[in-house]
């Protein structure tokens, strides 16, 4: 979501706040702005909408100074993309950026009305500022007395930071929700949303908890919490690689990350194996021990891309380890009173970390009685990493493109990992065990052999570019890659694209099924062949548009309205991972086809940090 990028120095931080937002773009945005103050106390501010280079020409043709600033990416909640609700927003003196929601935005924004304030945009944000502006003129004191009670009248969410035009080379923040962290410089301090803004600048951080409120000056840093106590929270060295030009020969972010993925599966692979069994360091001390040991059931909360992963491991804990699995939107969990299974394990997936629901629904897990909790994650330093009772890296590596790939594929990798150890504590057979690691262990060069039916899958694309929707078929442990296949397409080539299990075709979906509408059906090898082939063949009567995945030696043969991409035999147990991979490059050369930003597509963001 949203970007927020500040500094405190004494040298001029204007580039430093605009490359900031640069490495903040894959976040998802709709407009930029950056304010900026001097040592004697001369302000500017500039905001476009648009991408942040168009805010670059700005600062070019109206050049900017200062020592103290605060930028901001928006991805637009209250209030249309325009500059006017660009941030940062001004109240007198007064000068805010904000990621977040404030759900009591409209009462104070009628309370701040009858004392006199005129609100300009259309944003939830400027009742921060005016609110800020109102309890200086009232009560006075620091800008850190100030935020205190501020914020002890929003409700919400929020990741902001305040500045007073009066008050150069200070800069004060609070968390609730919304994720902030400081950068610890020489002669000069950070705060931003996310570390990869900052890594240029330094690799010291201090990452706020809920309800944080942090005064920064270029040699201070005090934070206090939310009972308004000073504490001193744990500084920590960054080991993060980003690179924010590095596509490489990539022509894309999502298209570098497809091809990442065989090396990132390694990575996640390495060191989680010994002499055939499955080695988790992660969770082999003597309290995860006890406490895997007593697992009676799975509940999984993800969102988006991780629910699908959330939706495919429930197969494999219910098949392979003999664990009653349930999977569940995370927003949808967190507002309803869930009844808990005895020696339930709560199990959170999310690529950043900083979900919102999912954060939420773990925060909610910790009153519910739950046996423990257990985070995967691609984000050491995360919320949801640092508030979980065990955790287990995905190390997919930094993705920036917006539509998930390698870290969907490595969460598959993890959740099979994990399944595999539970399952030995239930005495797996040993055979079955190294069978499945063997299959692990070659699946990077399997996923290689893969990538080489790109050619076909470009060509295959062409056939796309006209059309407005498409349904995916799968079956079993596949229907969810159907359903990560129709999320594909829609994030990024905007075809409205939906996933049925093939044997609810007949409850409905039948319905749609014409010339026009092309339907990609995933067709591994398995015990439901049989059942998806006479699926297949009730749409070549209604003169369904066929496109089939499948195994070399599974029987399918080309038609005029049936055609037929071989794929290599792979394990079955495998196969979700494998059938990711074409479903992602065939999005991603339909997008292309339809001229769509495909890293950054329209009204998305990366990391979803506000409800």
């Amino acid at each position: 979501m949203c970007g927020v990028v500040g500094a405190v120095s004494r040298r001029n931080i204007a580039e430093i706040l605009l490359d900031g937002l640069r490495r903040l773009e894959y976040r998802g945005y709709d407009s930029a702005g950056l304010a900026l103050l001097d040592n004697d106390g001369h302000f500017q501010r500039l905001r476009r909408v648009g991408k942040v280079s168009a805010l670059t020409e700005a600062t070019q043709a109206y050049p900017v100074f200062g020592v103290t600033g605060i930028a901001h990416t928006r991805w637009a909640t209250h209030g249309e993309p325009t500059e006017n609700n660009a941030h940062p927003h001004i109240s007198g003196n007064i000068v805010v950026v904000h990621n977040g929601i404030i759900e009591n935005h409209e009462s104070l924004r009628e309370q701040l009305r009858k004392h006199g304030y005129l609100f300009l945009t259309e944003t939830d944000t400027e009742v921060i500022a005016h609110l800020a502006h109102w309890e200086q003129s009232q009560k006075g004191g620091t800008l850190v007395k100030i935020m205190q009670r501020v914020i002890s009248a929003l409700q919400g969410s929020y990741g902001t930071v305040i500045m007073n035009t009066l008050e150069p080379n200070v800069l004060v923040a609070a968390r609730s929700g919304s994720p902030l962290l400081i950068g610890r410089g020489v002669g000069e301090n950070f705060l931003a949303s996310d570390q990869l803004a900052l890594l240029p600048v330094t690799r010291q951080f201090i990452f706020l908890e809920e309800g944080d409120i942090t005064e920064i000056t270029p040699h201070t840093i005090q934070v206090w919490n939310k009972t308004g106590t000073s504490v001193e929270r744990p500084e920590i060295q960054s080991q993060i690689q980003y690179n924010a030009d590095g596509k490489g020969l990539y022509q894309h972010y999502m298209q570098k990350e497809i091809y990442e993925q065989p090396e990132a599966i390694k990575n996640t692979l390495s060191r989680r194996f010994k002499f055939g069994q499955v080695t988790l360091a992660e969770l082999n001390n003597h309290t995860s021990h006890a406490l895997l040991n007593q697992i009676q059931h799975v509940q999984i909360i993800a969102c988006g891309t991780s629910y699908h992963a959330g939706i495919v491991s429930r197969y494999w804990f219910e098949s392979l380890a003999d664990i009653p699995c349930d999977v569940e939107i995370a927003s949808e969990f967190r507002y309803r009173k869930p009844a808990v299974r005895a020696g339930s394990l709560l199990i959170t997936l999310s690529q950043s970390g900083e979900t919102a629901d999912t954060l939420a629904a773990l925060r909610l897990s910790k009153t519910l009685g739950y046996l423990s909790s257990l985070a995967i994650c691609n984000v050491a330093s995360s919320s949801l990493v640092r508030e979980s009772d065990m955790v287990i890296m995905t190390h997919a590596g930094t993705e920036i493109g917006v539509a998930s790939t390698k870290a969907f594929t490595t969460q598959l990798t993890v959740l099979l990992i994990l399944v595999v150890h539970l399952a030995r504590l239930r005495r797996m057979d040993k055979k079955e065990e190294e069978d499945i690691v063997h299959a692990l262990q070659g699946l990077p060069n399997r996923i290689e052999q893969l990538l080489s039916l790109n050619k076909r899958i470009q060509i295959l694309a062409k056939g796309f570019s006209n059309k407005q929707h498409a349904l995916f078929l799968g079956r079993g442990i596949l229907y969810p890659i159907a359903m990560e296949g129709a999320l594909k397409l829609k994030e990024i080539s905007y075809i409205h694209a939906e996933a049925y299990a093939a044997g609810e075709l007949k409850h409905g979906a039948m319905a749609l099924i014409d010339v026009a509408i092309p339907v990609i059906v995933i067709a591994p090898n398995n015990e439901l062949l049989g059942k998806l082939k006479s699926n297949i063949e009730e749409v070549r009567a209604r003169r369904g548009l066929l496109y089939i995945f499948a195994e070399k030696n599974t029987g399918f043969k080309p038609s005029k309205n049936m055609q037929i991409i071989s794929l290599p035999p792979i394990e079955q147990i495998l196969a979700p991972i494998f059938y990711t991979i074409p479903m992602q490059l065939l999005a991603y050369h339909i997008a292309l086809i339809k001229g769509t930003n495909v890293d950054q597509p329209r009204n998305l963001a990366k990391s979803v940090t506000v409800e």
